[in-house]
């Protein structure tokens, strides 16, 4: 037996029309518009793309056969096997009504998924049952040079599923930090390809935002083996979506397709049971306090509510680990209210002296420059007194990029220099000056 089965997070494949829980007169339409739409006749192929067992596929066709809306164009066998080579196909009354349907919403291939079962899913995946180890957690970022309390701070944190507001002075590392977070979550969930509400159909899998992990018994060519879990969900990572100053409220609303007069779901939704990572809090066009002010109840109470295009509101799970992260400090674009219903502050220092020698020298081994002991003190004397000895993660891959391109447009080999420190340093800060107009 498949070790999947097992596991109480894997849903059941329905294997009768009846456990898909929807309207048959929806799972009709459906396999009406999804049979004109891309030409199927072989009912494996109309199983597979509807993502249901062979079984409930069947009942559905014999349904529509005795609608007339299909008919039978090859011969049926007394194989079980056999069967999945039956041929079917519209007749003009299944056409007309899969082109009516079609007229309804575009919306056609895997059969959706009730809201309320998939609230049943987001339990049994959700992120707060994750088991994040310091061990773990470490190993996720140990590509990164970090002071030595931040895994104390970070690891209660994550474990708790709650939000978290990393902040700091810029370009030290609060994004790889914030990765690091979803690359130490090594589990899997399953994402629903689509969500039904009302009968509206709500397409959520988006392959930008997850990655699919193939299922090792996709391989098999037992149907029996390859329904070991609900198709109409994919197999994924836990997600991380990440925005920055281009969110704006209004992407965390449904998207509704006019043409296609179906939704797509929102930032939030899709992020569901993974981490939604706000990055550069306070350069979106909406103040930072209005942003939290819309994750005020779903970071209280693990619920959202989203609207239809009819202005229907209804309850949809959130289940994300929530990241604000902010180059300013939290006092100057929070207020108290907001900052009390943000569970966990983290702030993200810059490295010191002893560090950011660490990480030059990881970079310069990385990028192919031979570290110049010459050329490190003269950096360290000449130039970082005039910026107030203030270092930052970001400098070191900035400074030995400069180095390299400069050595590139000059026909050097790629070293280090005193000279090539001060021309590389000349691209990293902008002096303050009067401009004359």
């Amino acid at each position: 037996m498949n070790m999947m089965t097992n596991n109480p997070m894997v849903p059941a494949s329905p294997k009768r029309i009846e456990d898909c829980g929807l309207p048959v007169v929806m799972m009709m339409d459906l396999l009406l518009k999804t049979m004109f739409r891309k030409s199927l006749e072989q009912l494996k192929d109309i199983s597979a793309v509807l993502c249901l067992s062979p079984v409930a596929t069947q009942e559905l066709l014999d349904i529509a056969k005795s609608q007339l809306f299909v008919e039978v164009t090859g011969k049926l066998s007394a194989s079980a096997e056999a069967k999945t080579d039956i041929g079917y196909r519209l007749s003009d009354r299944g056409r007309a009504r899969a082109i009516d349907a079609l007229a309804q919403s575009e919306y056609y291939g895997a059969m959706p998924i009730p809201l309320e079962s998939y609230r049943t899913q987001v339990k049994k995946q959700s992120i707060r049952d994750v088991q994040v180890t310091r061990e773990s957690l470490s190993q996720a970022m140990s590509h990164l040079i970090l002071p030595p309390t931040l895994i104390d701070q970070l690891g209660p944190a994550v474990s708790s599923g709650r939000s978290i507001l990393m902040y700091g002075p810029p370009g030290n590392g609060k994004s790889s930090i914030s990765n690091g977070i979803r690359n130490s979550m090594n589990d899997l969930i399953y994402v629903p390809k689509a969500l039904e509400y009302a009968g509206q159909v709500i397409t959520v899998f988006d392959p930008v935002l997850h990655t699919p992990v193939e299922d090792p018994t996709s391989g098999a060519t037992s149907l029996r083996n390859r329904d070991t879990y609900d198709r109409r969900y994919v197999r994924c990572q836990r997600p991380t979506v990440i925005t920055g100053g281009e969110l704006s409220l209004s992407m965390l609303d449904l998207i509704y397709d006019h043409k296609a007069r179906t939704y797509q779901a929102s930032m939030q939704l899709k992020a569901t049971s993974g981490i939604f990572i706000i990055d550069d809090l306070g350069r979106q066009a909406e103040p930072p306090q209005s942003i939290v002010n819309r994750w005020i109840v779903p970071l209280e109470e693990q619920r959202d509510f989203l609207a239809l295009n009819s202005g229907e509101k209804f309850e949809v799970p959130f289940d994300t680990l929530v990241i604000f992260s902010t180059n300013f400090h939290p006092n100057e674009i929070f207020d108290q209210a907001a900052l009390r219903r943000i569970f966990y502050k983290v702030k993200i220092d810059g490295p010191d002296k002893q560090d950011f020698l660490k990480i030059f020298g990881l970079v310069a081994r990385a990028k192919g420059i031979e570290l110049d002991q010459a050329s490190l003190v003269h950096l360290l004397r000449n130039k970082y007194p005039t910026v107030n000895n203030v270092f930052a993660n970001y400098q070191p891959v900035f400074l030995v990029d400069q180095i390299k391109s400069i050595c590139d447009f000059e026909g050097l080999p790629y070293k280090m220099t005193p000279e090539l420190v001060d021309r590389a340093w000349a691209n990293l800060f902008v002096k303050d000056e009067d401009i004359i107009r």
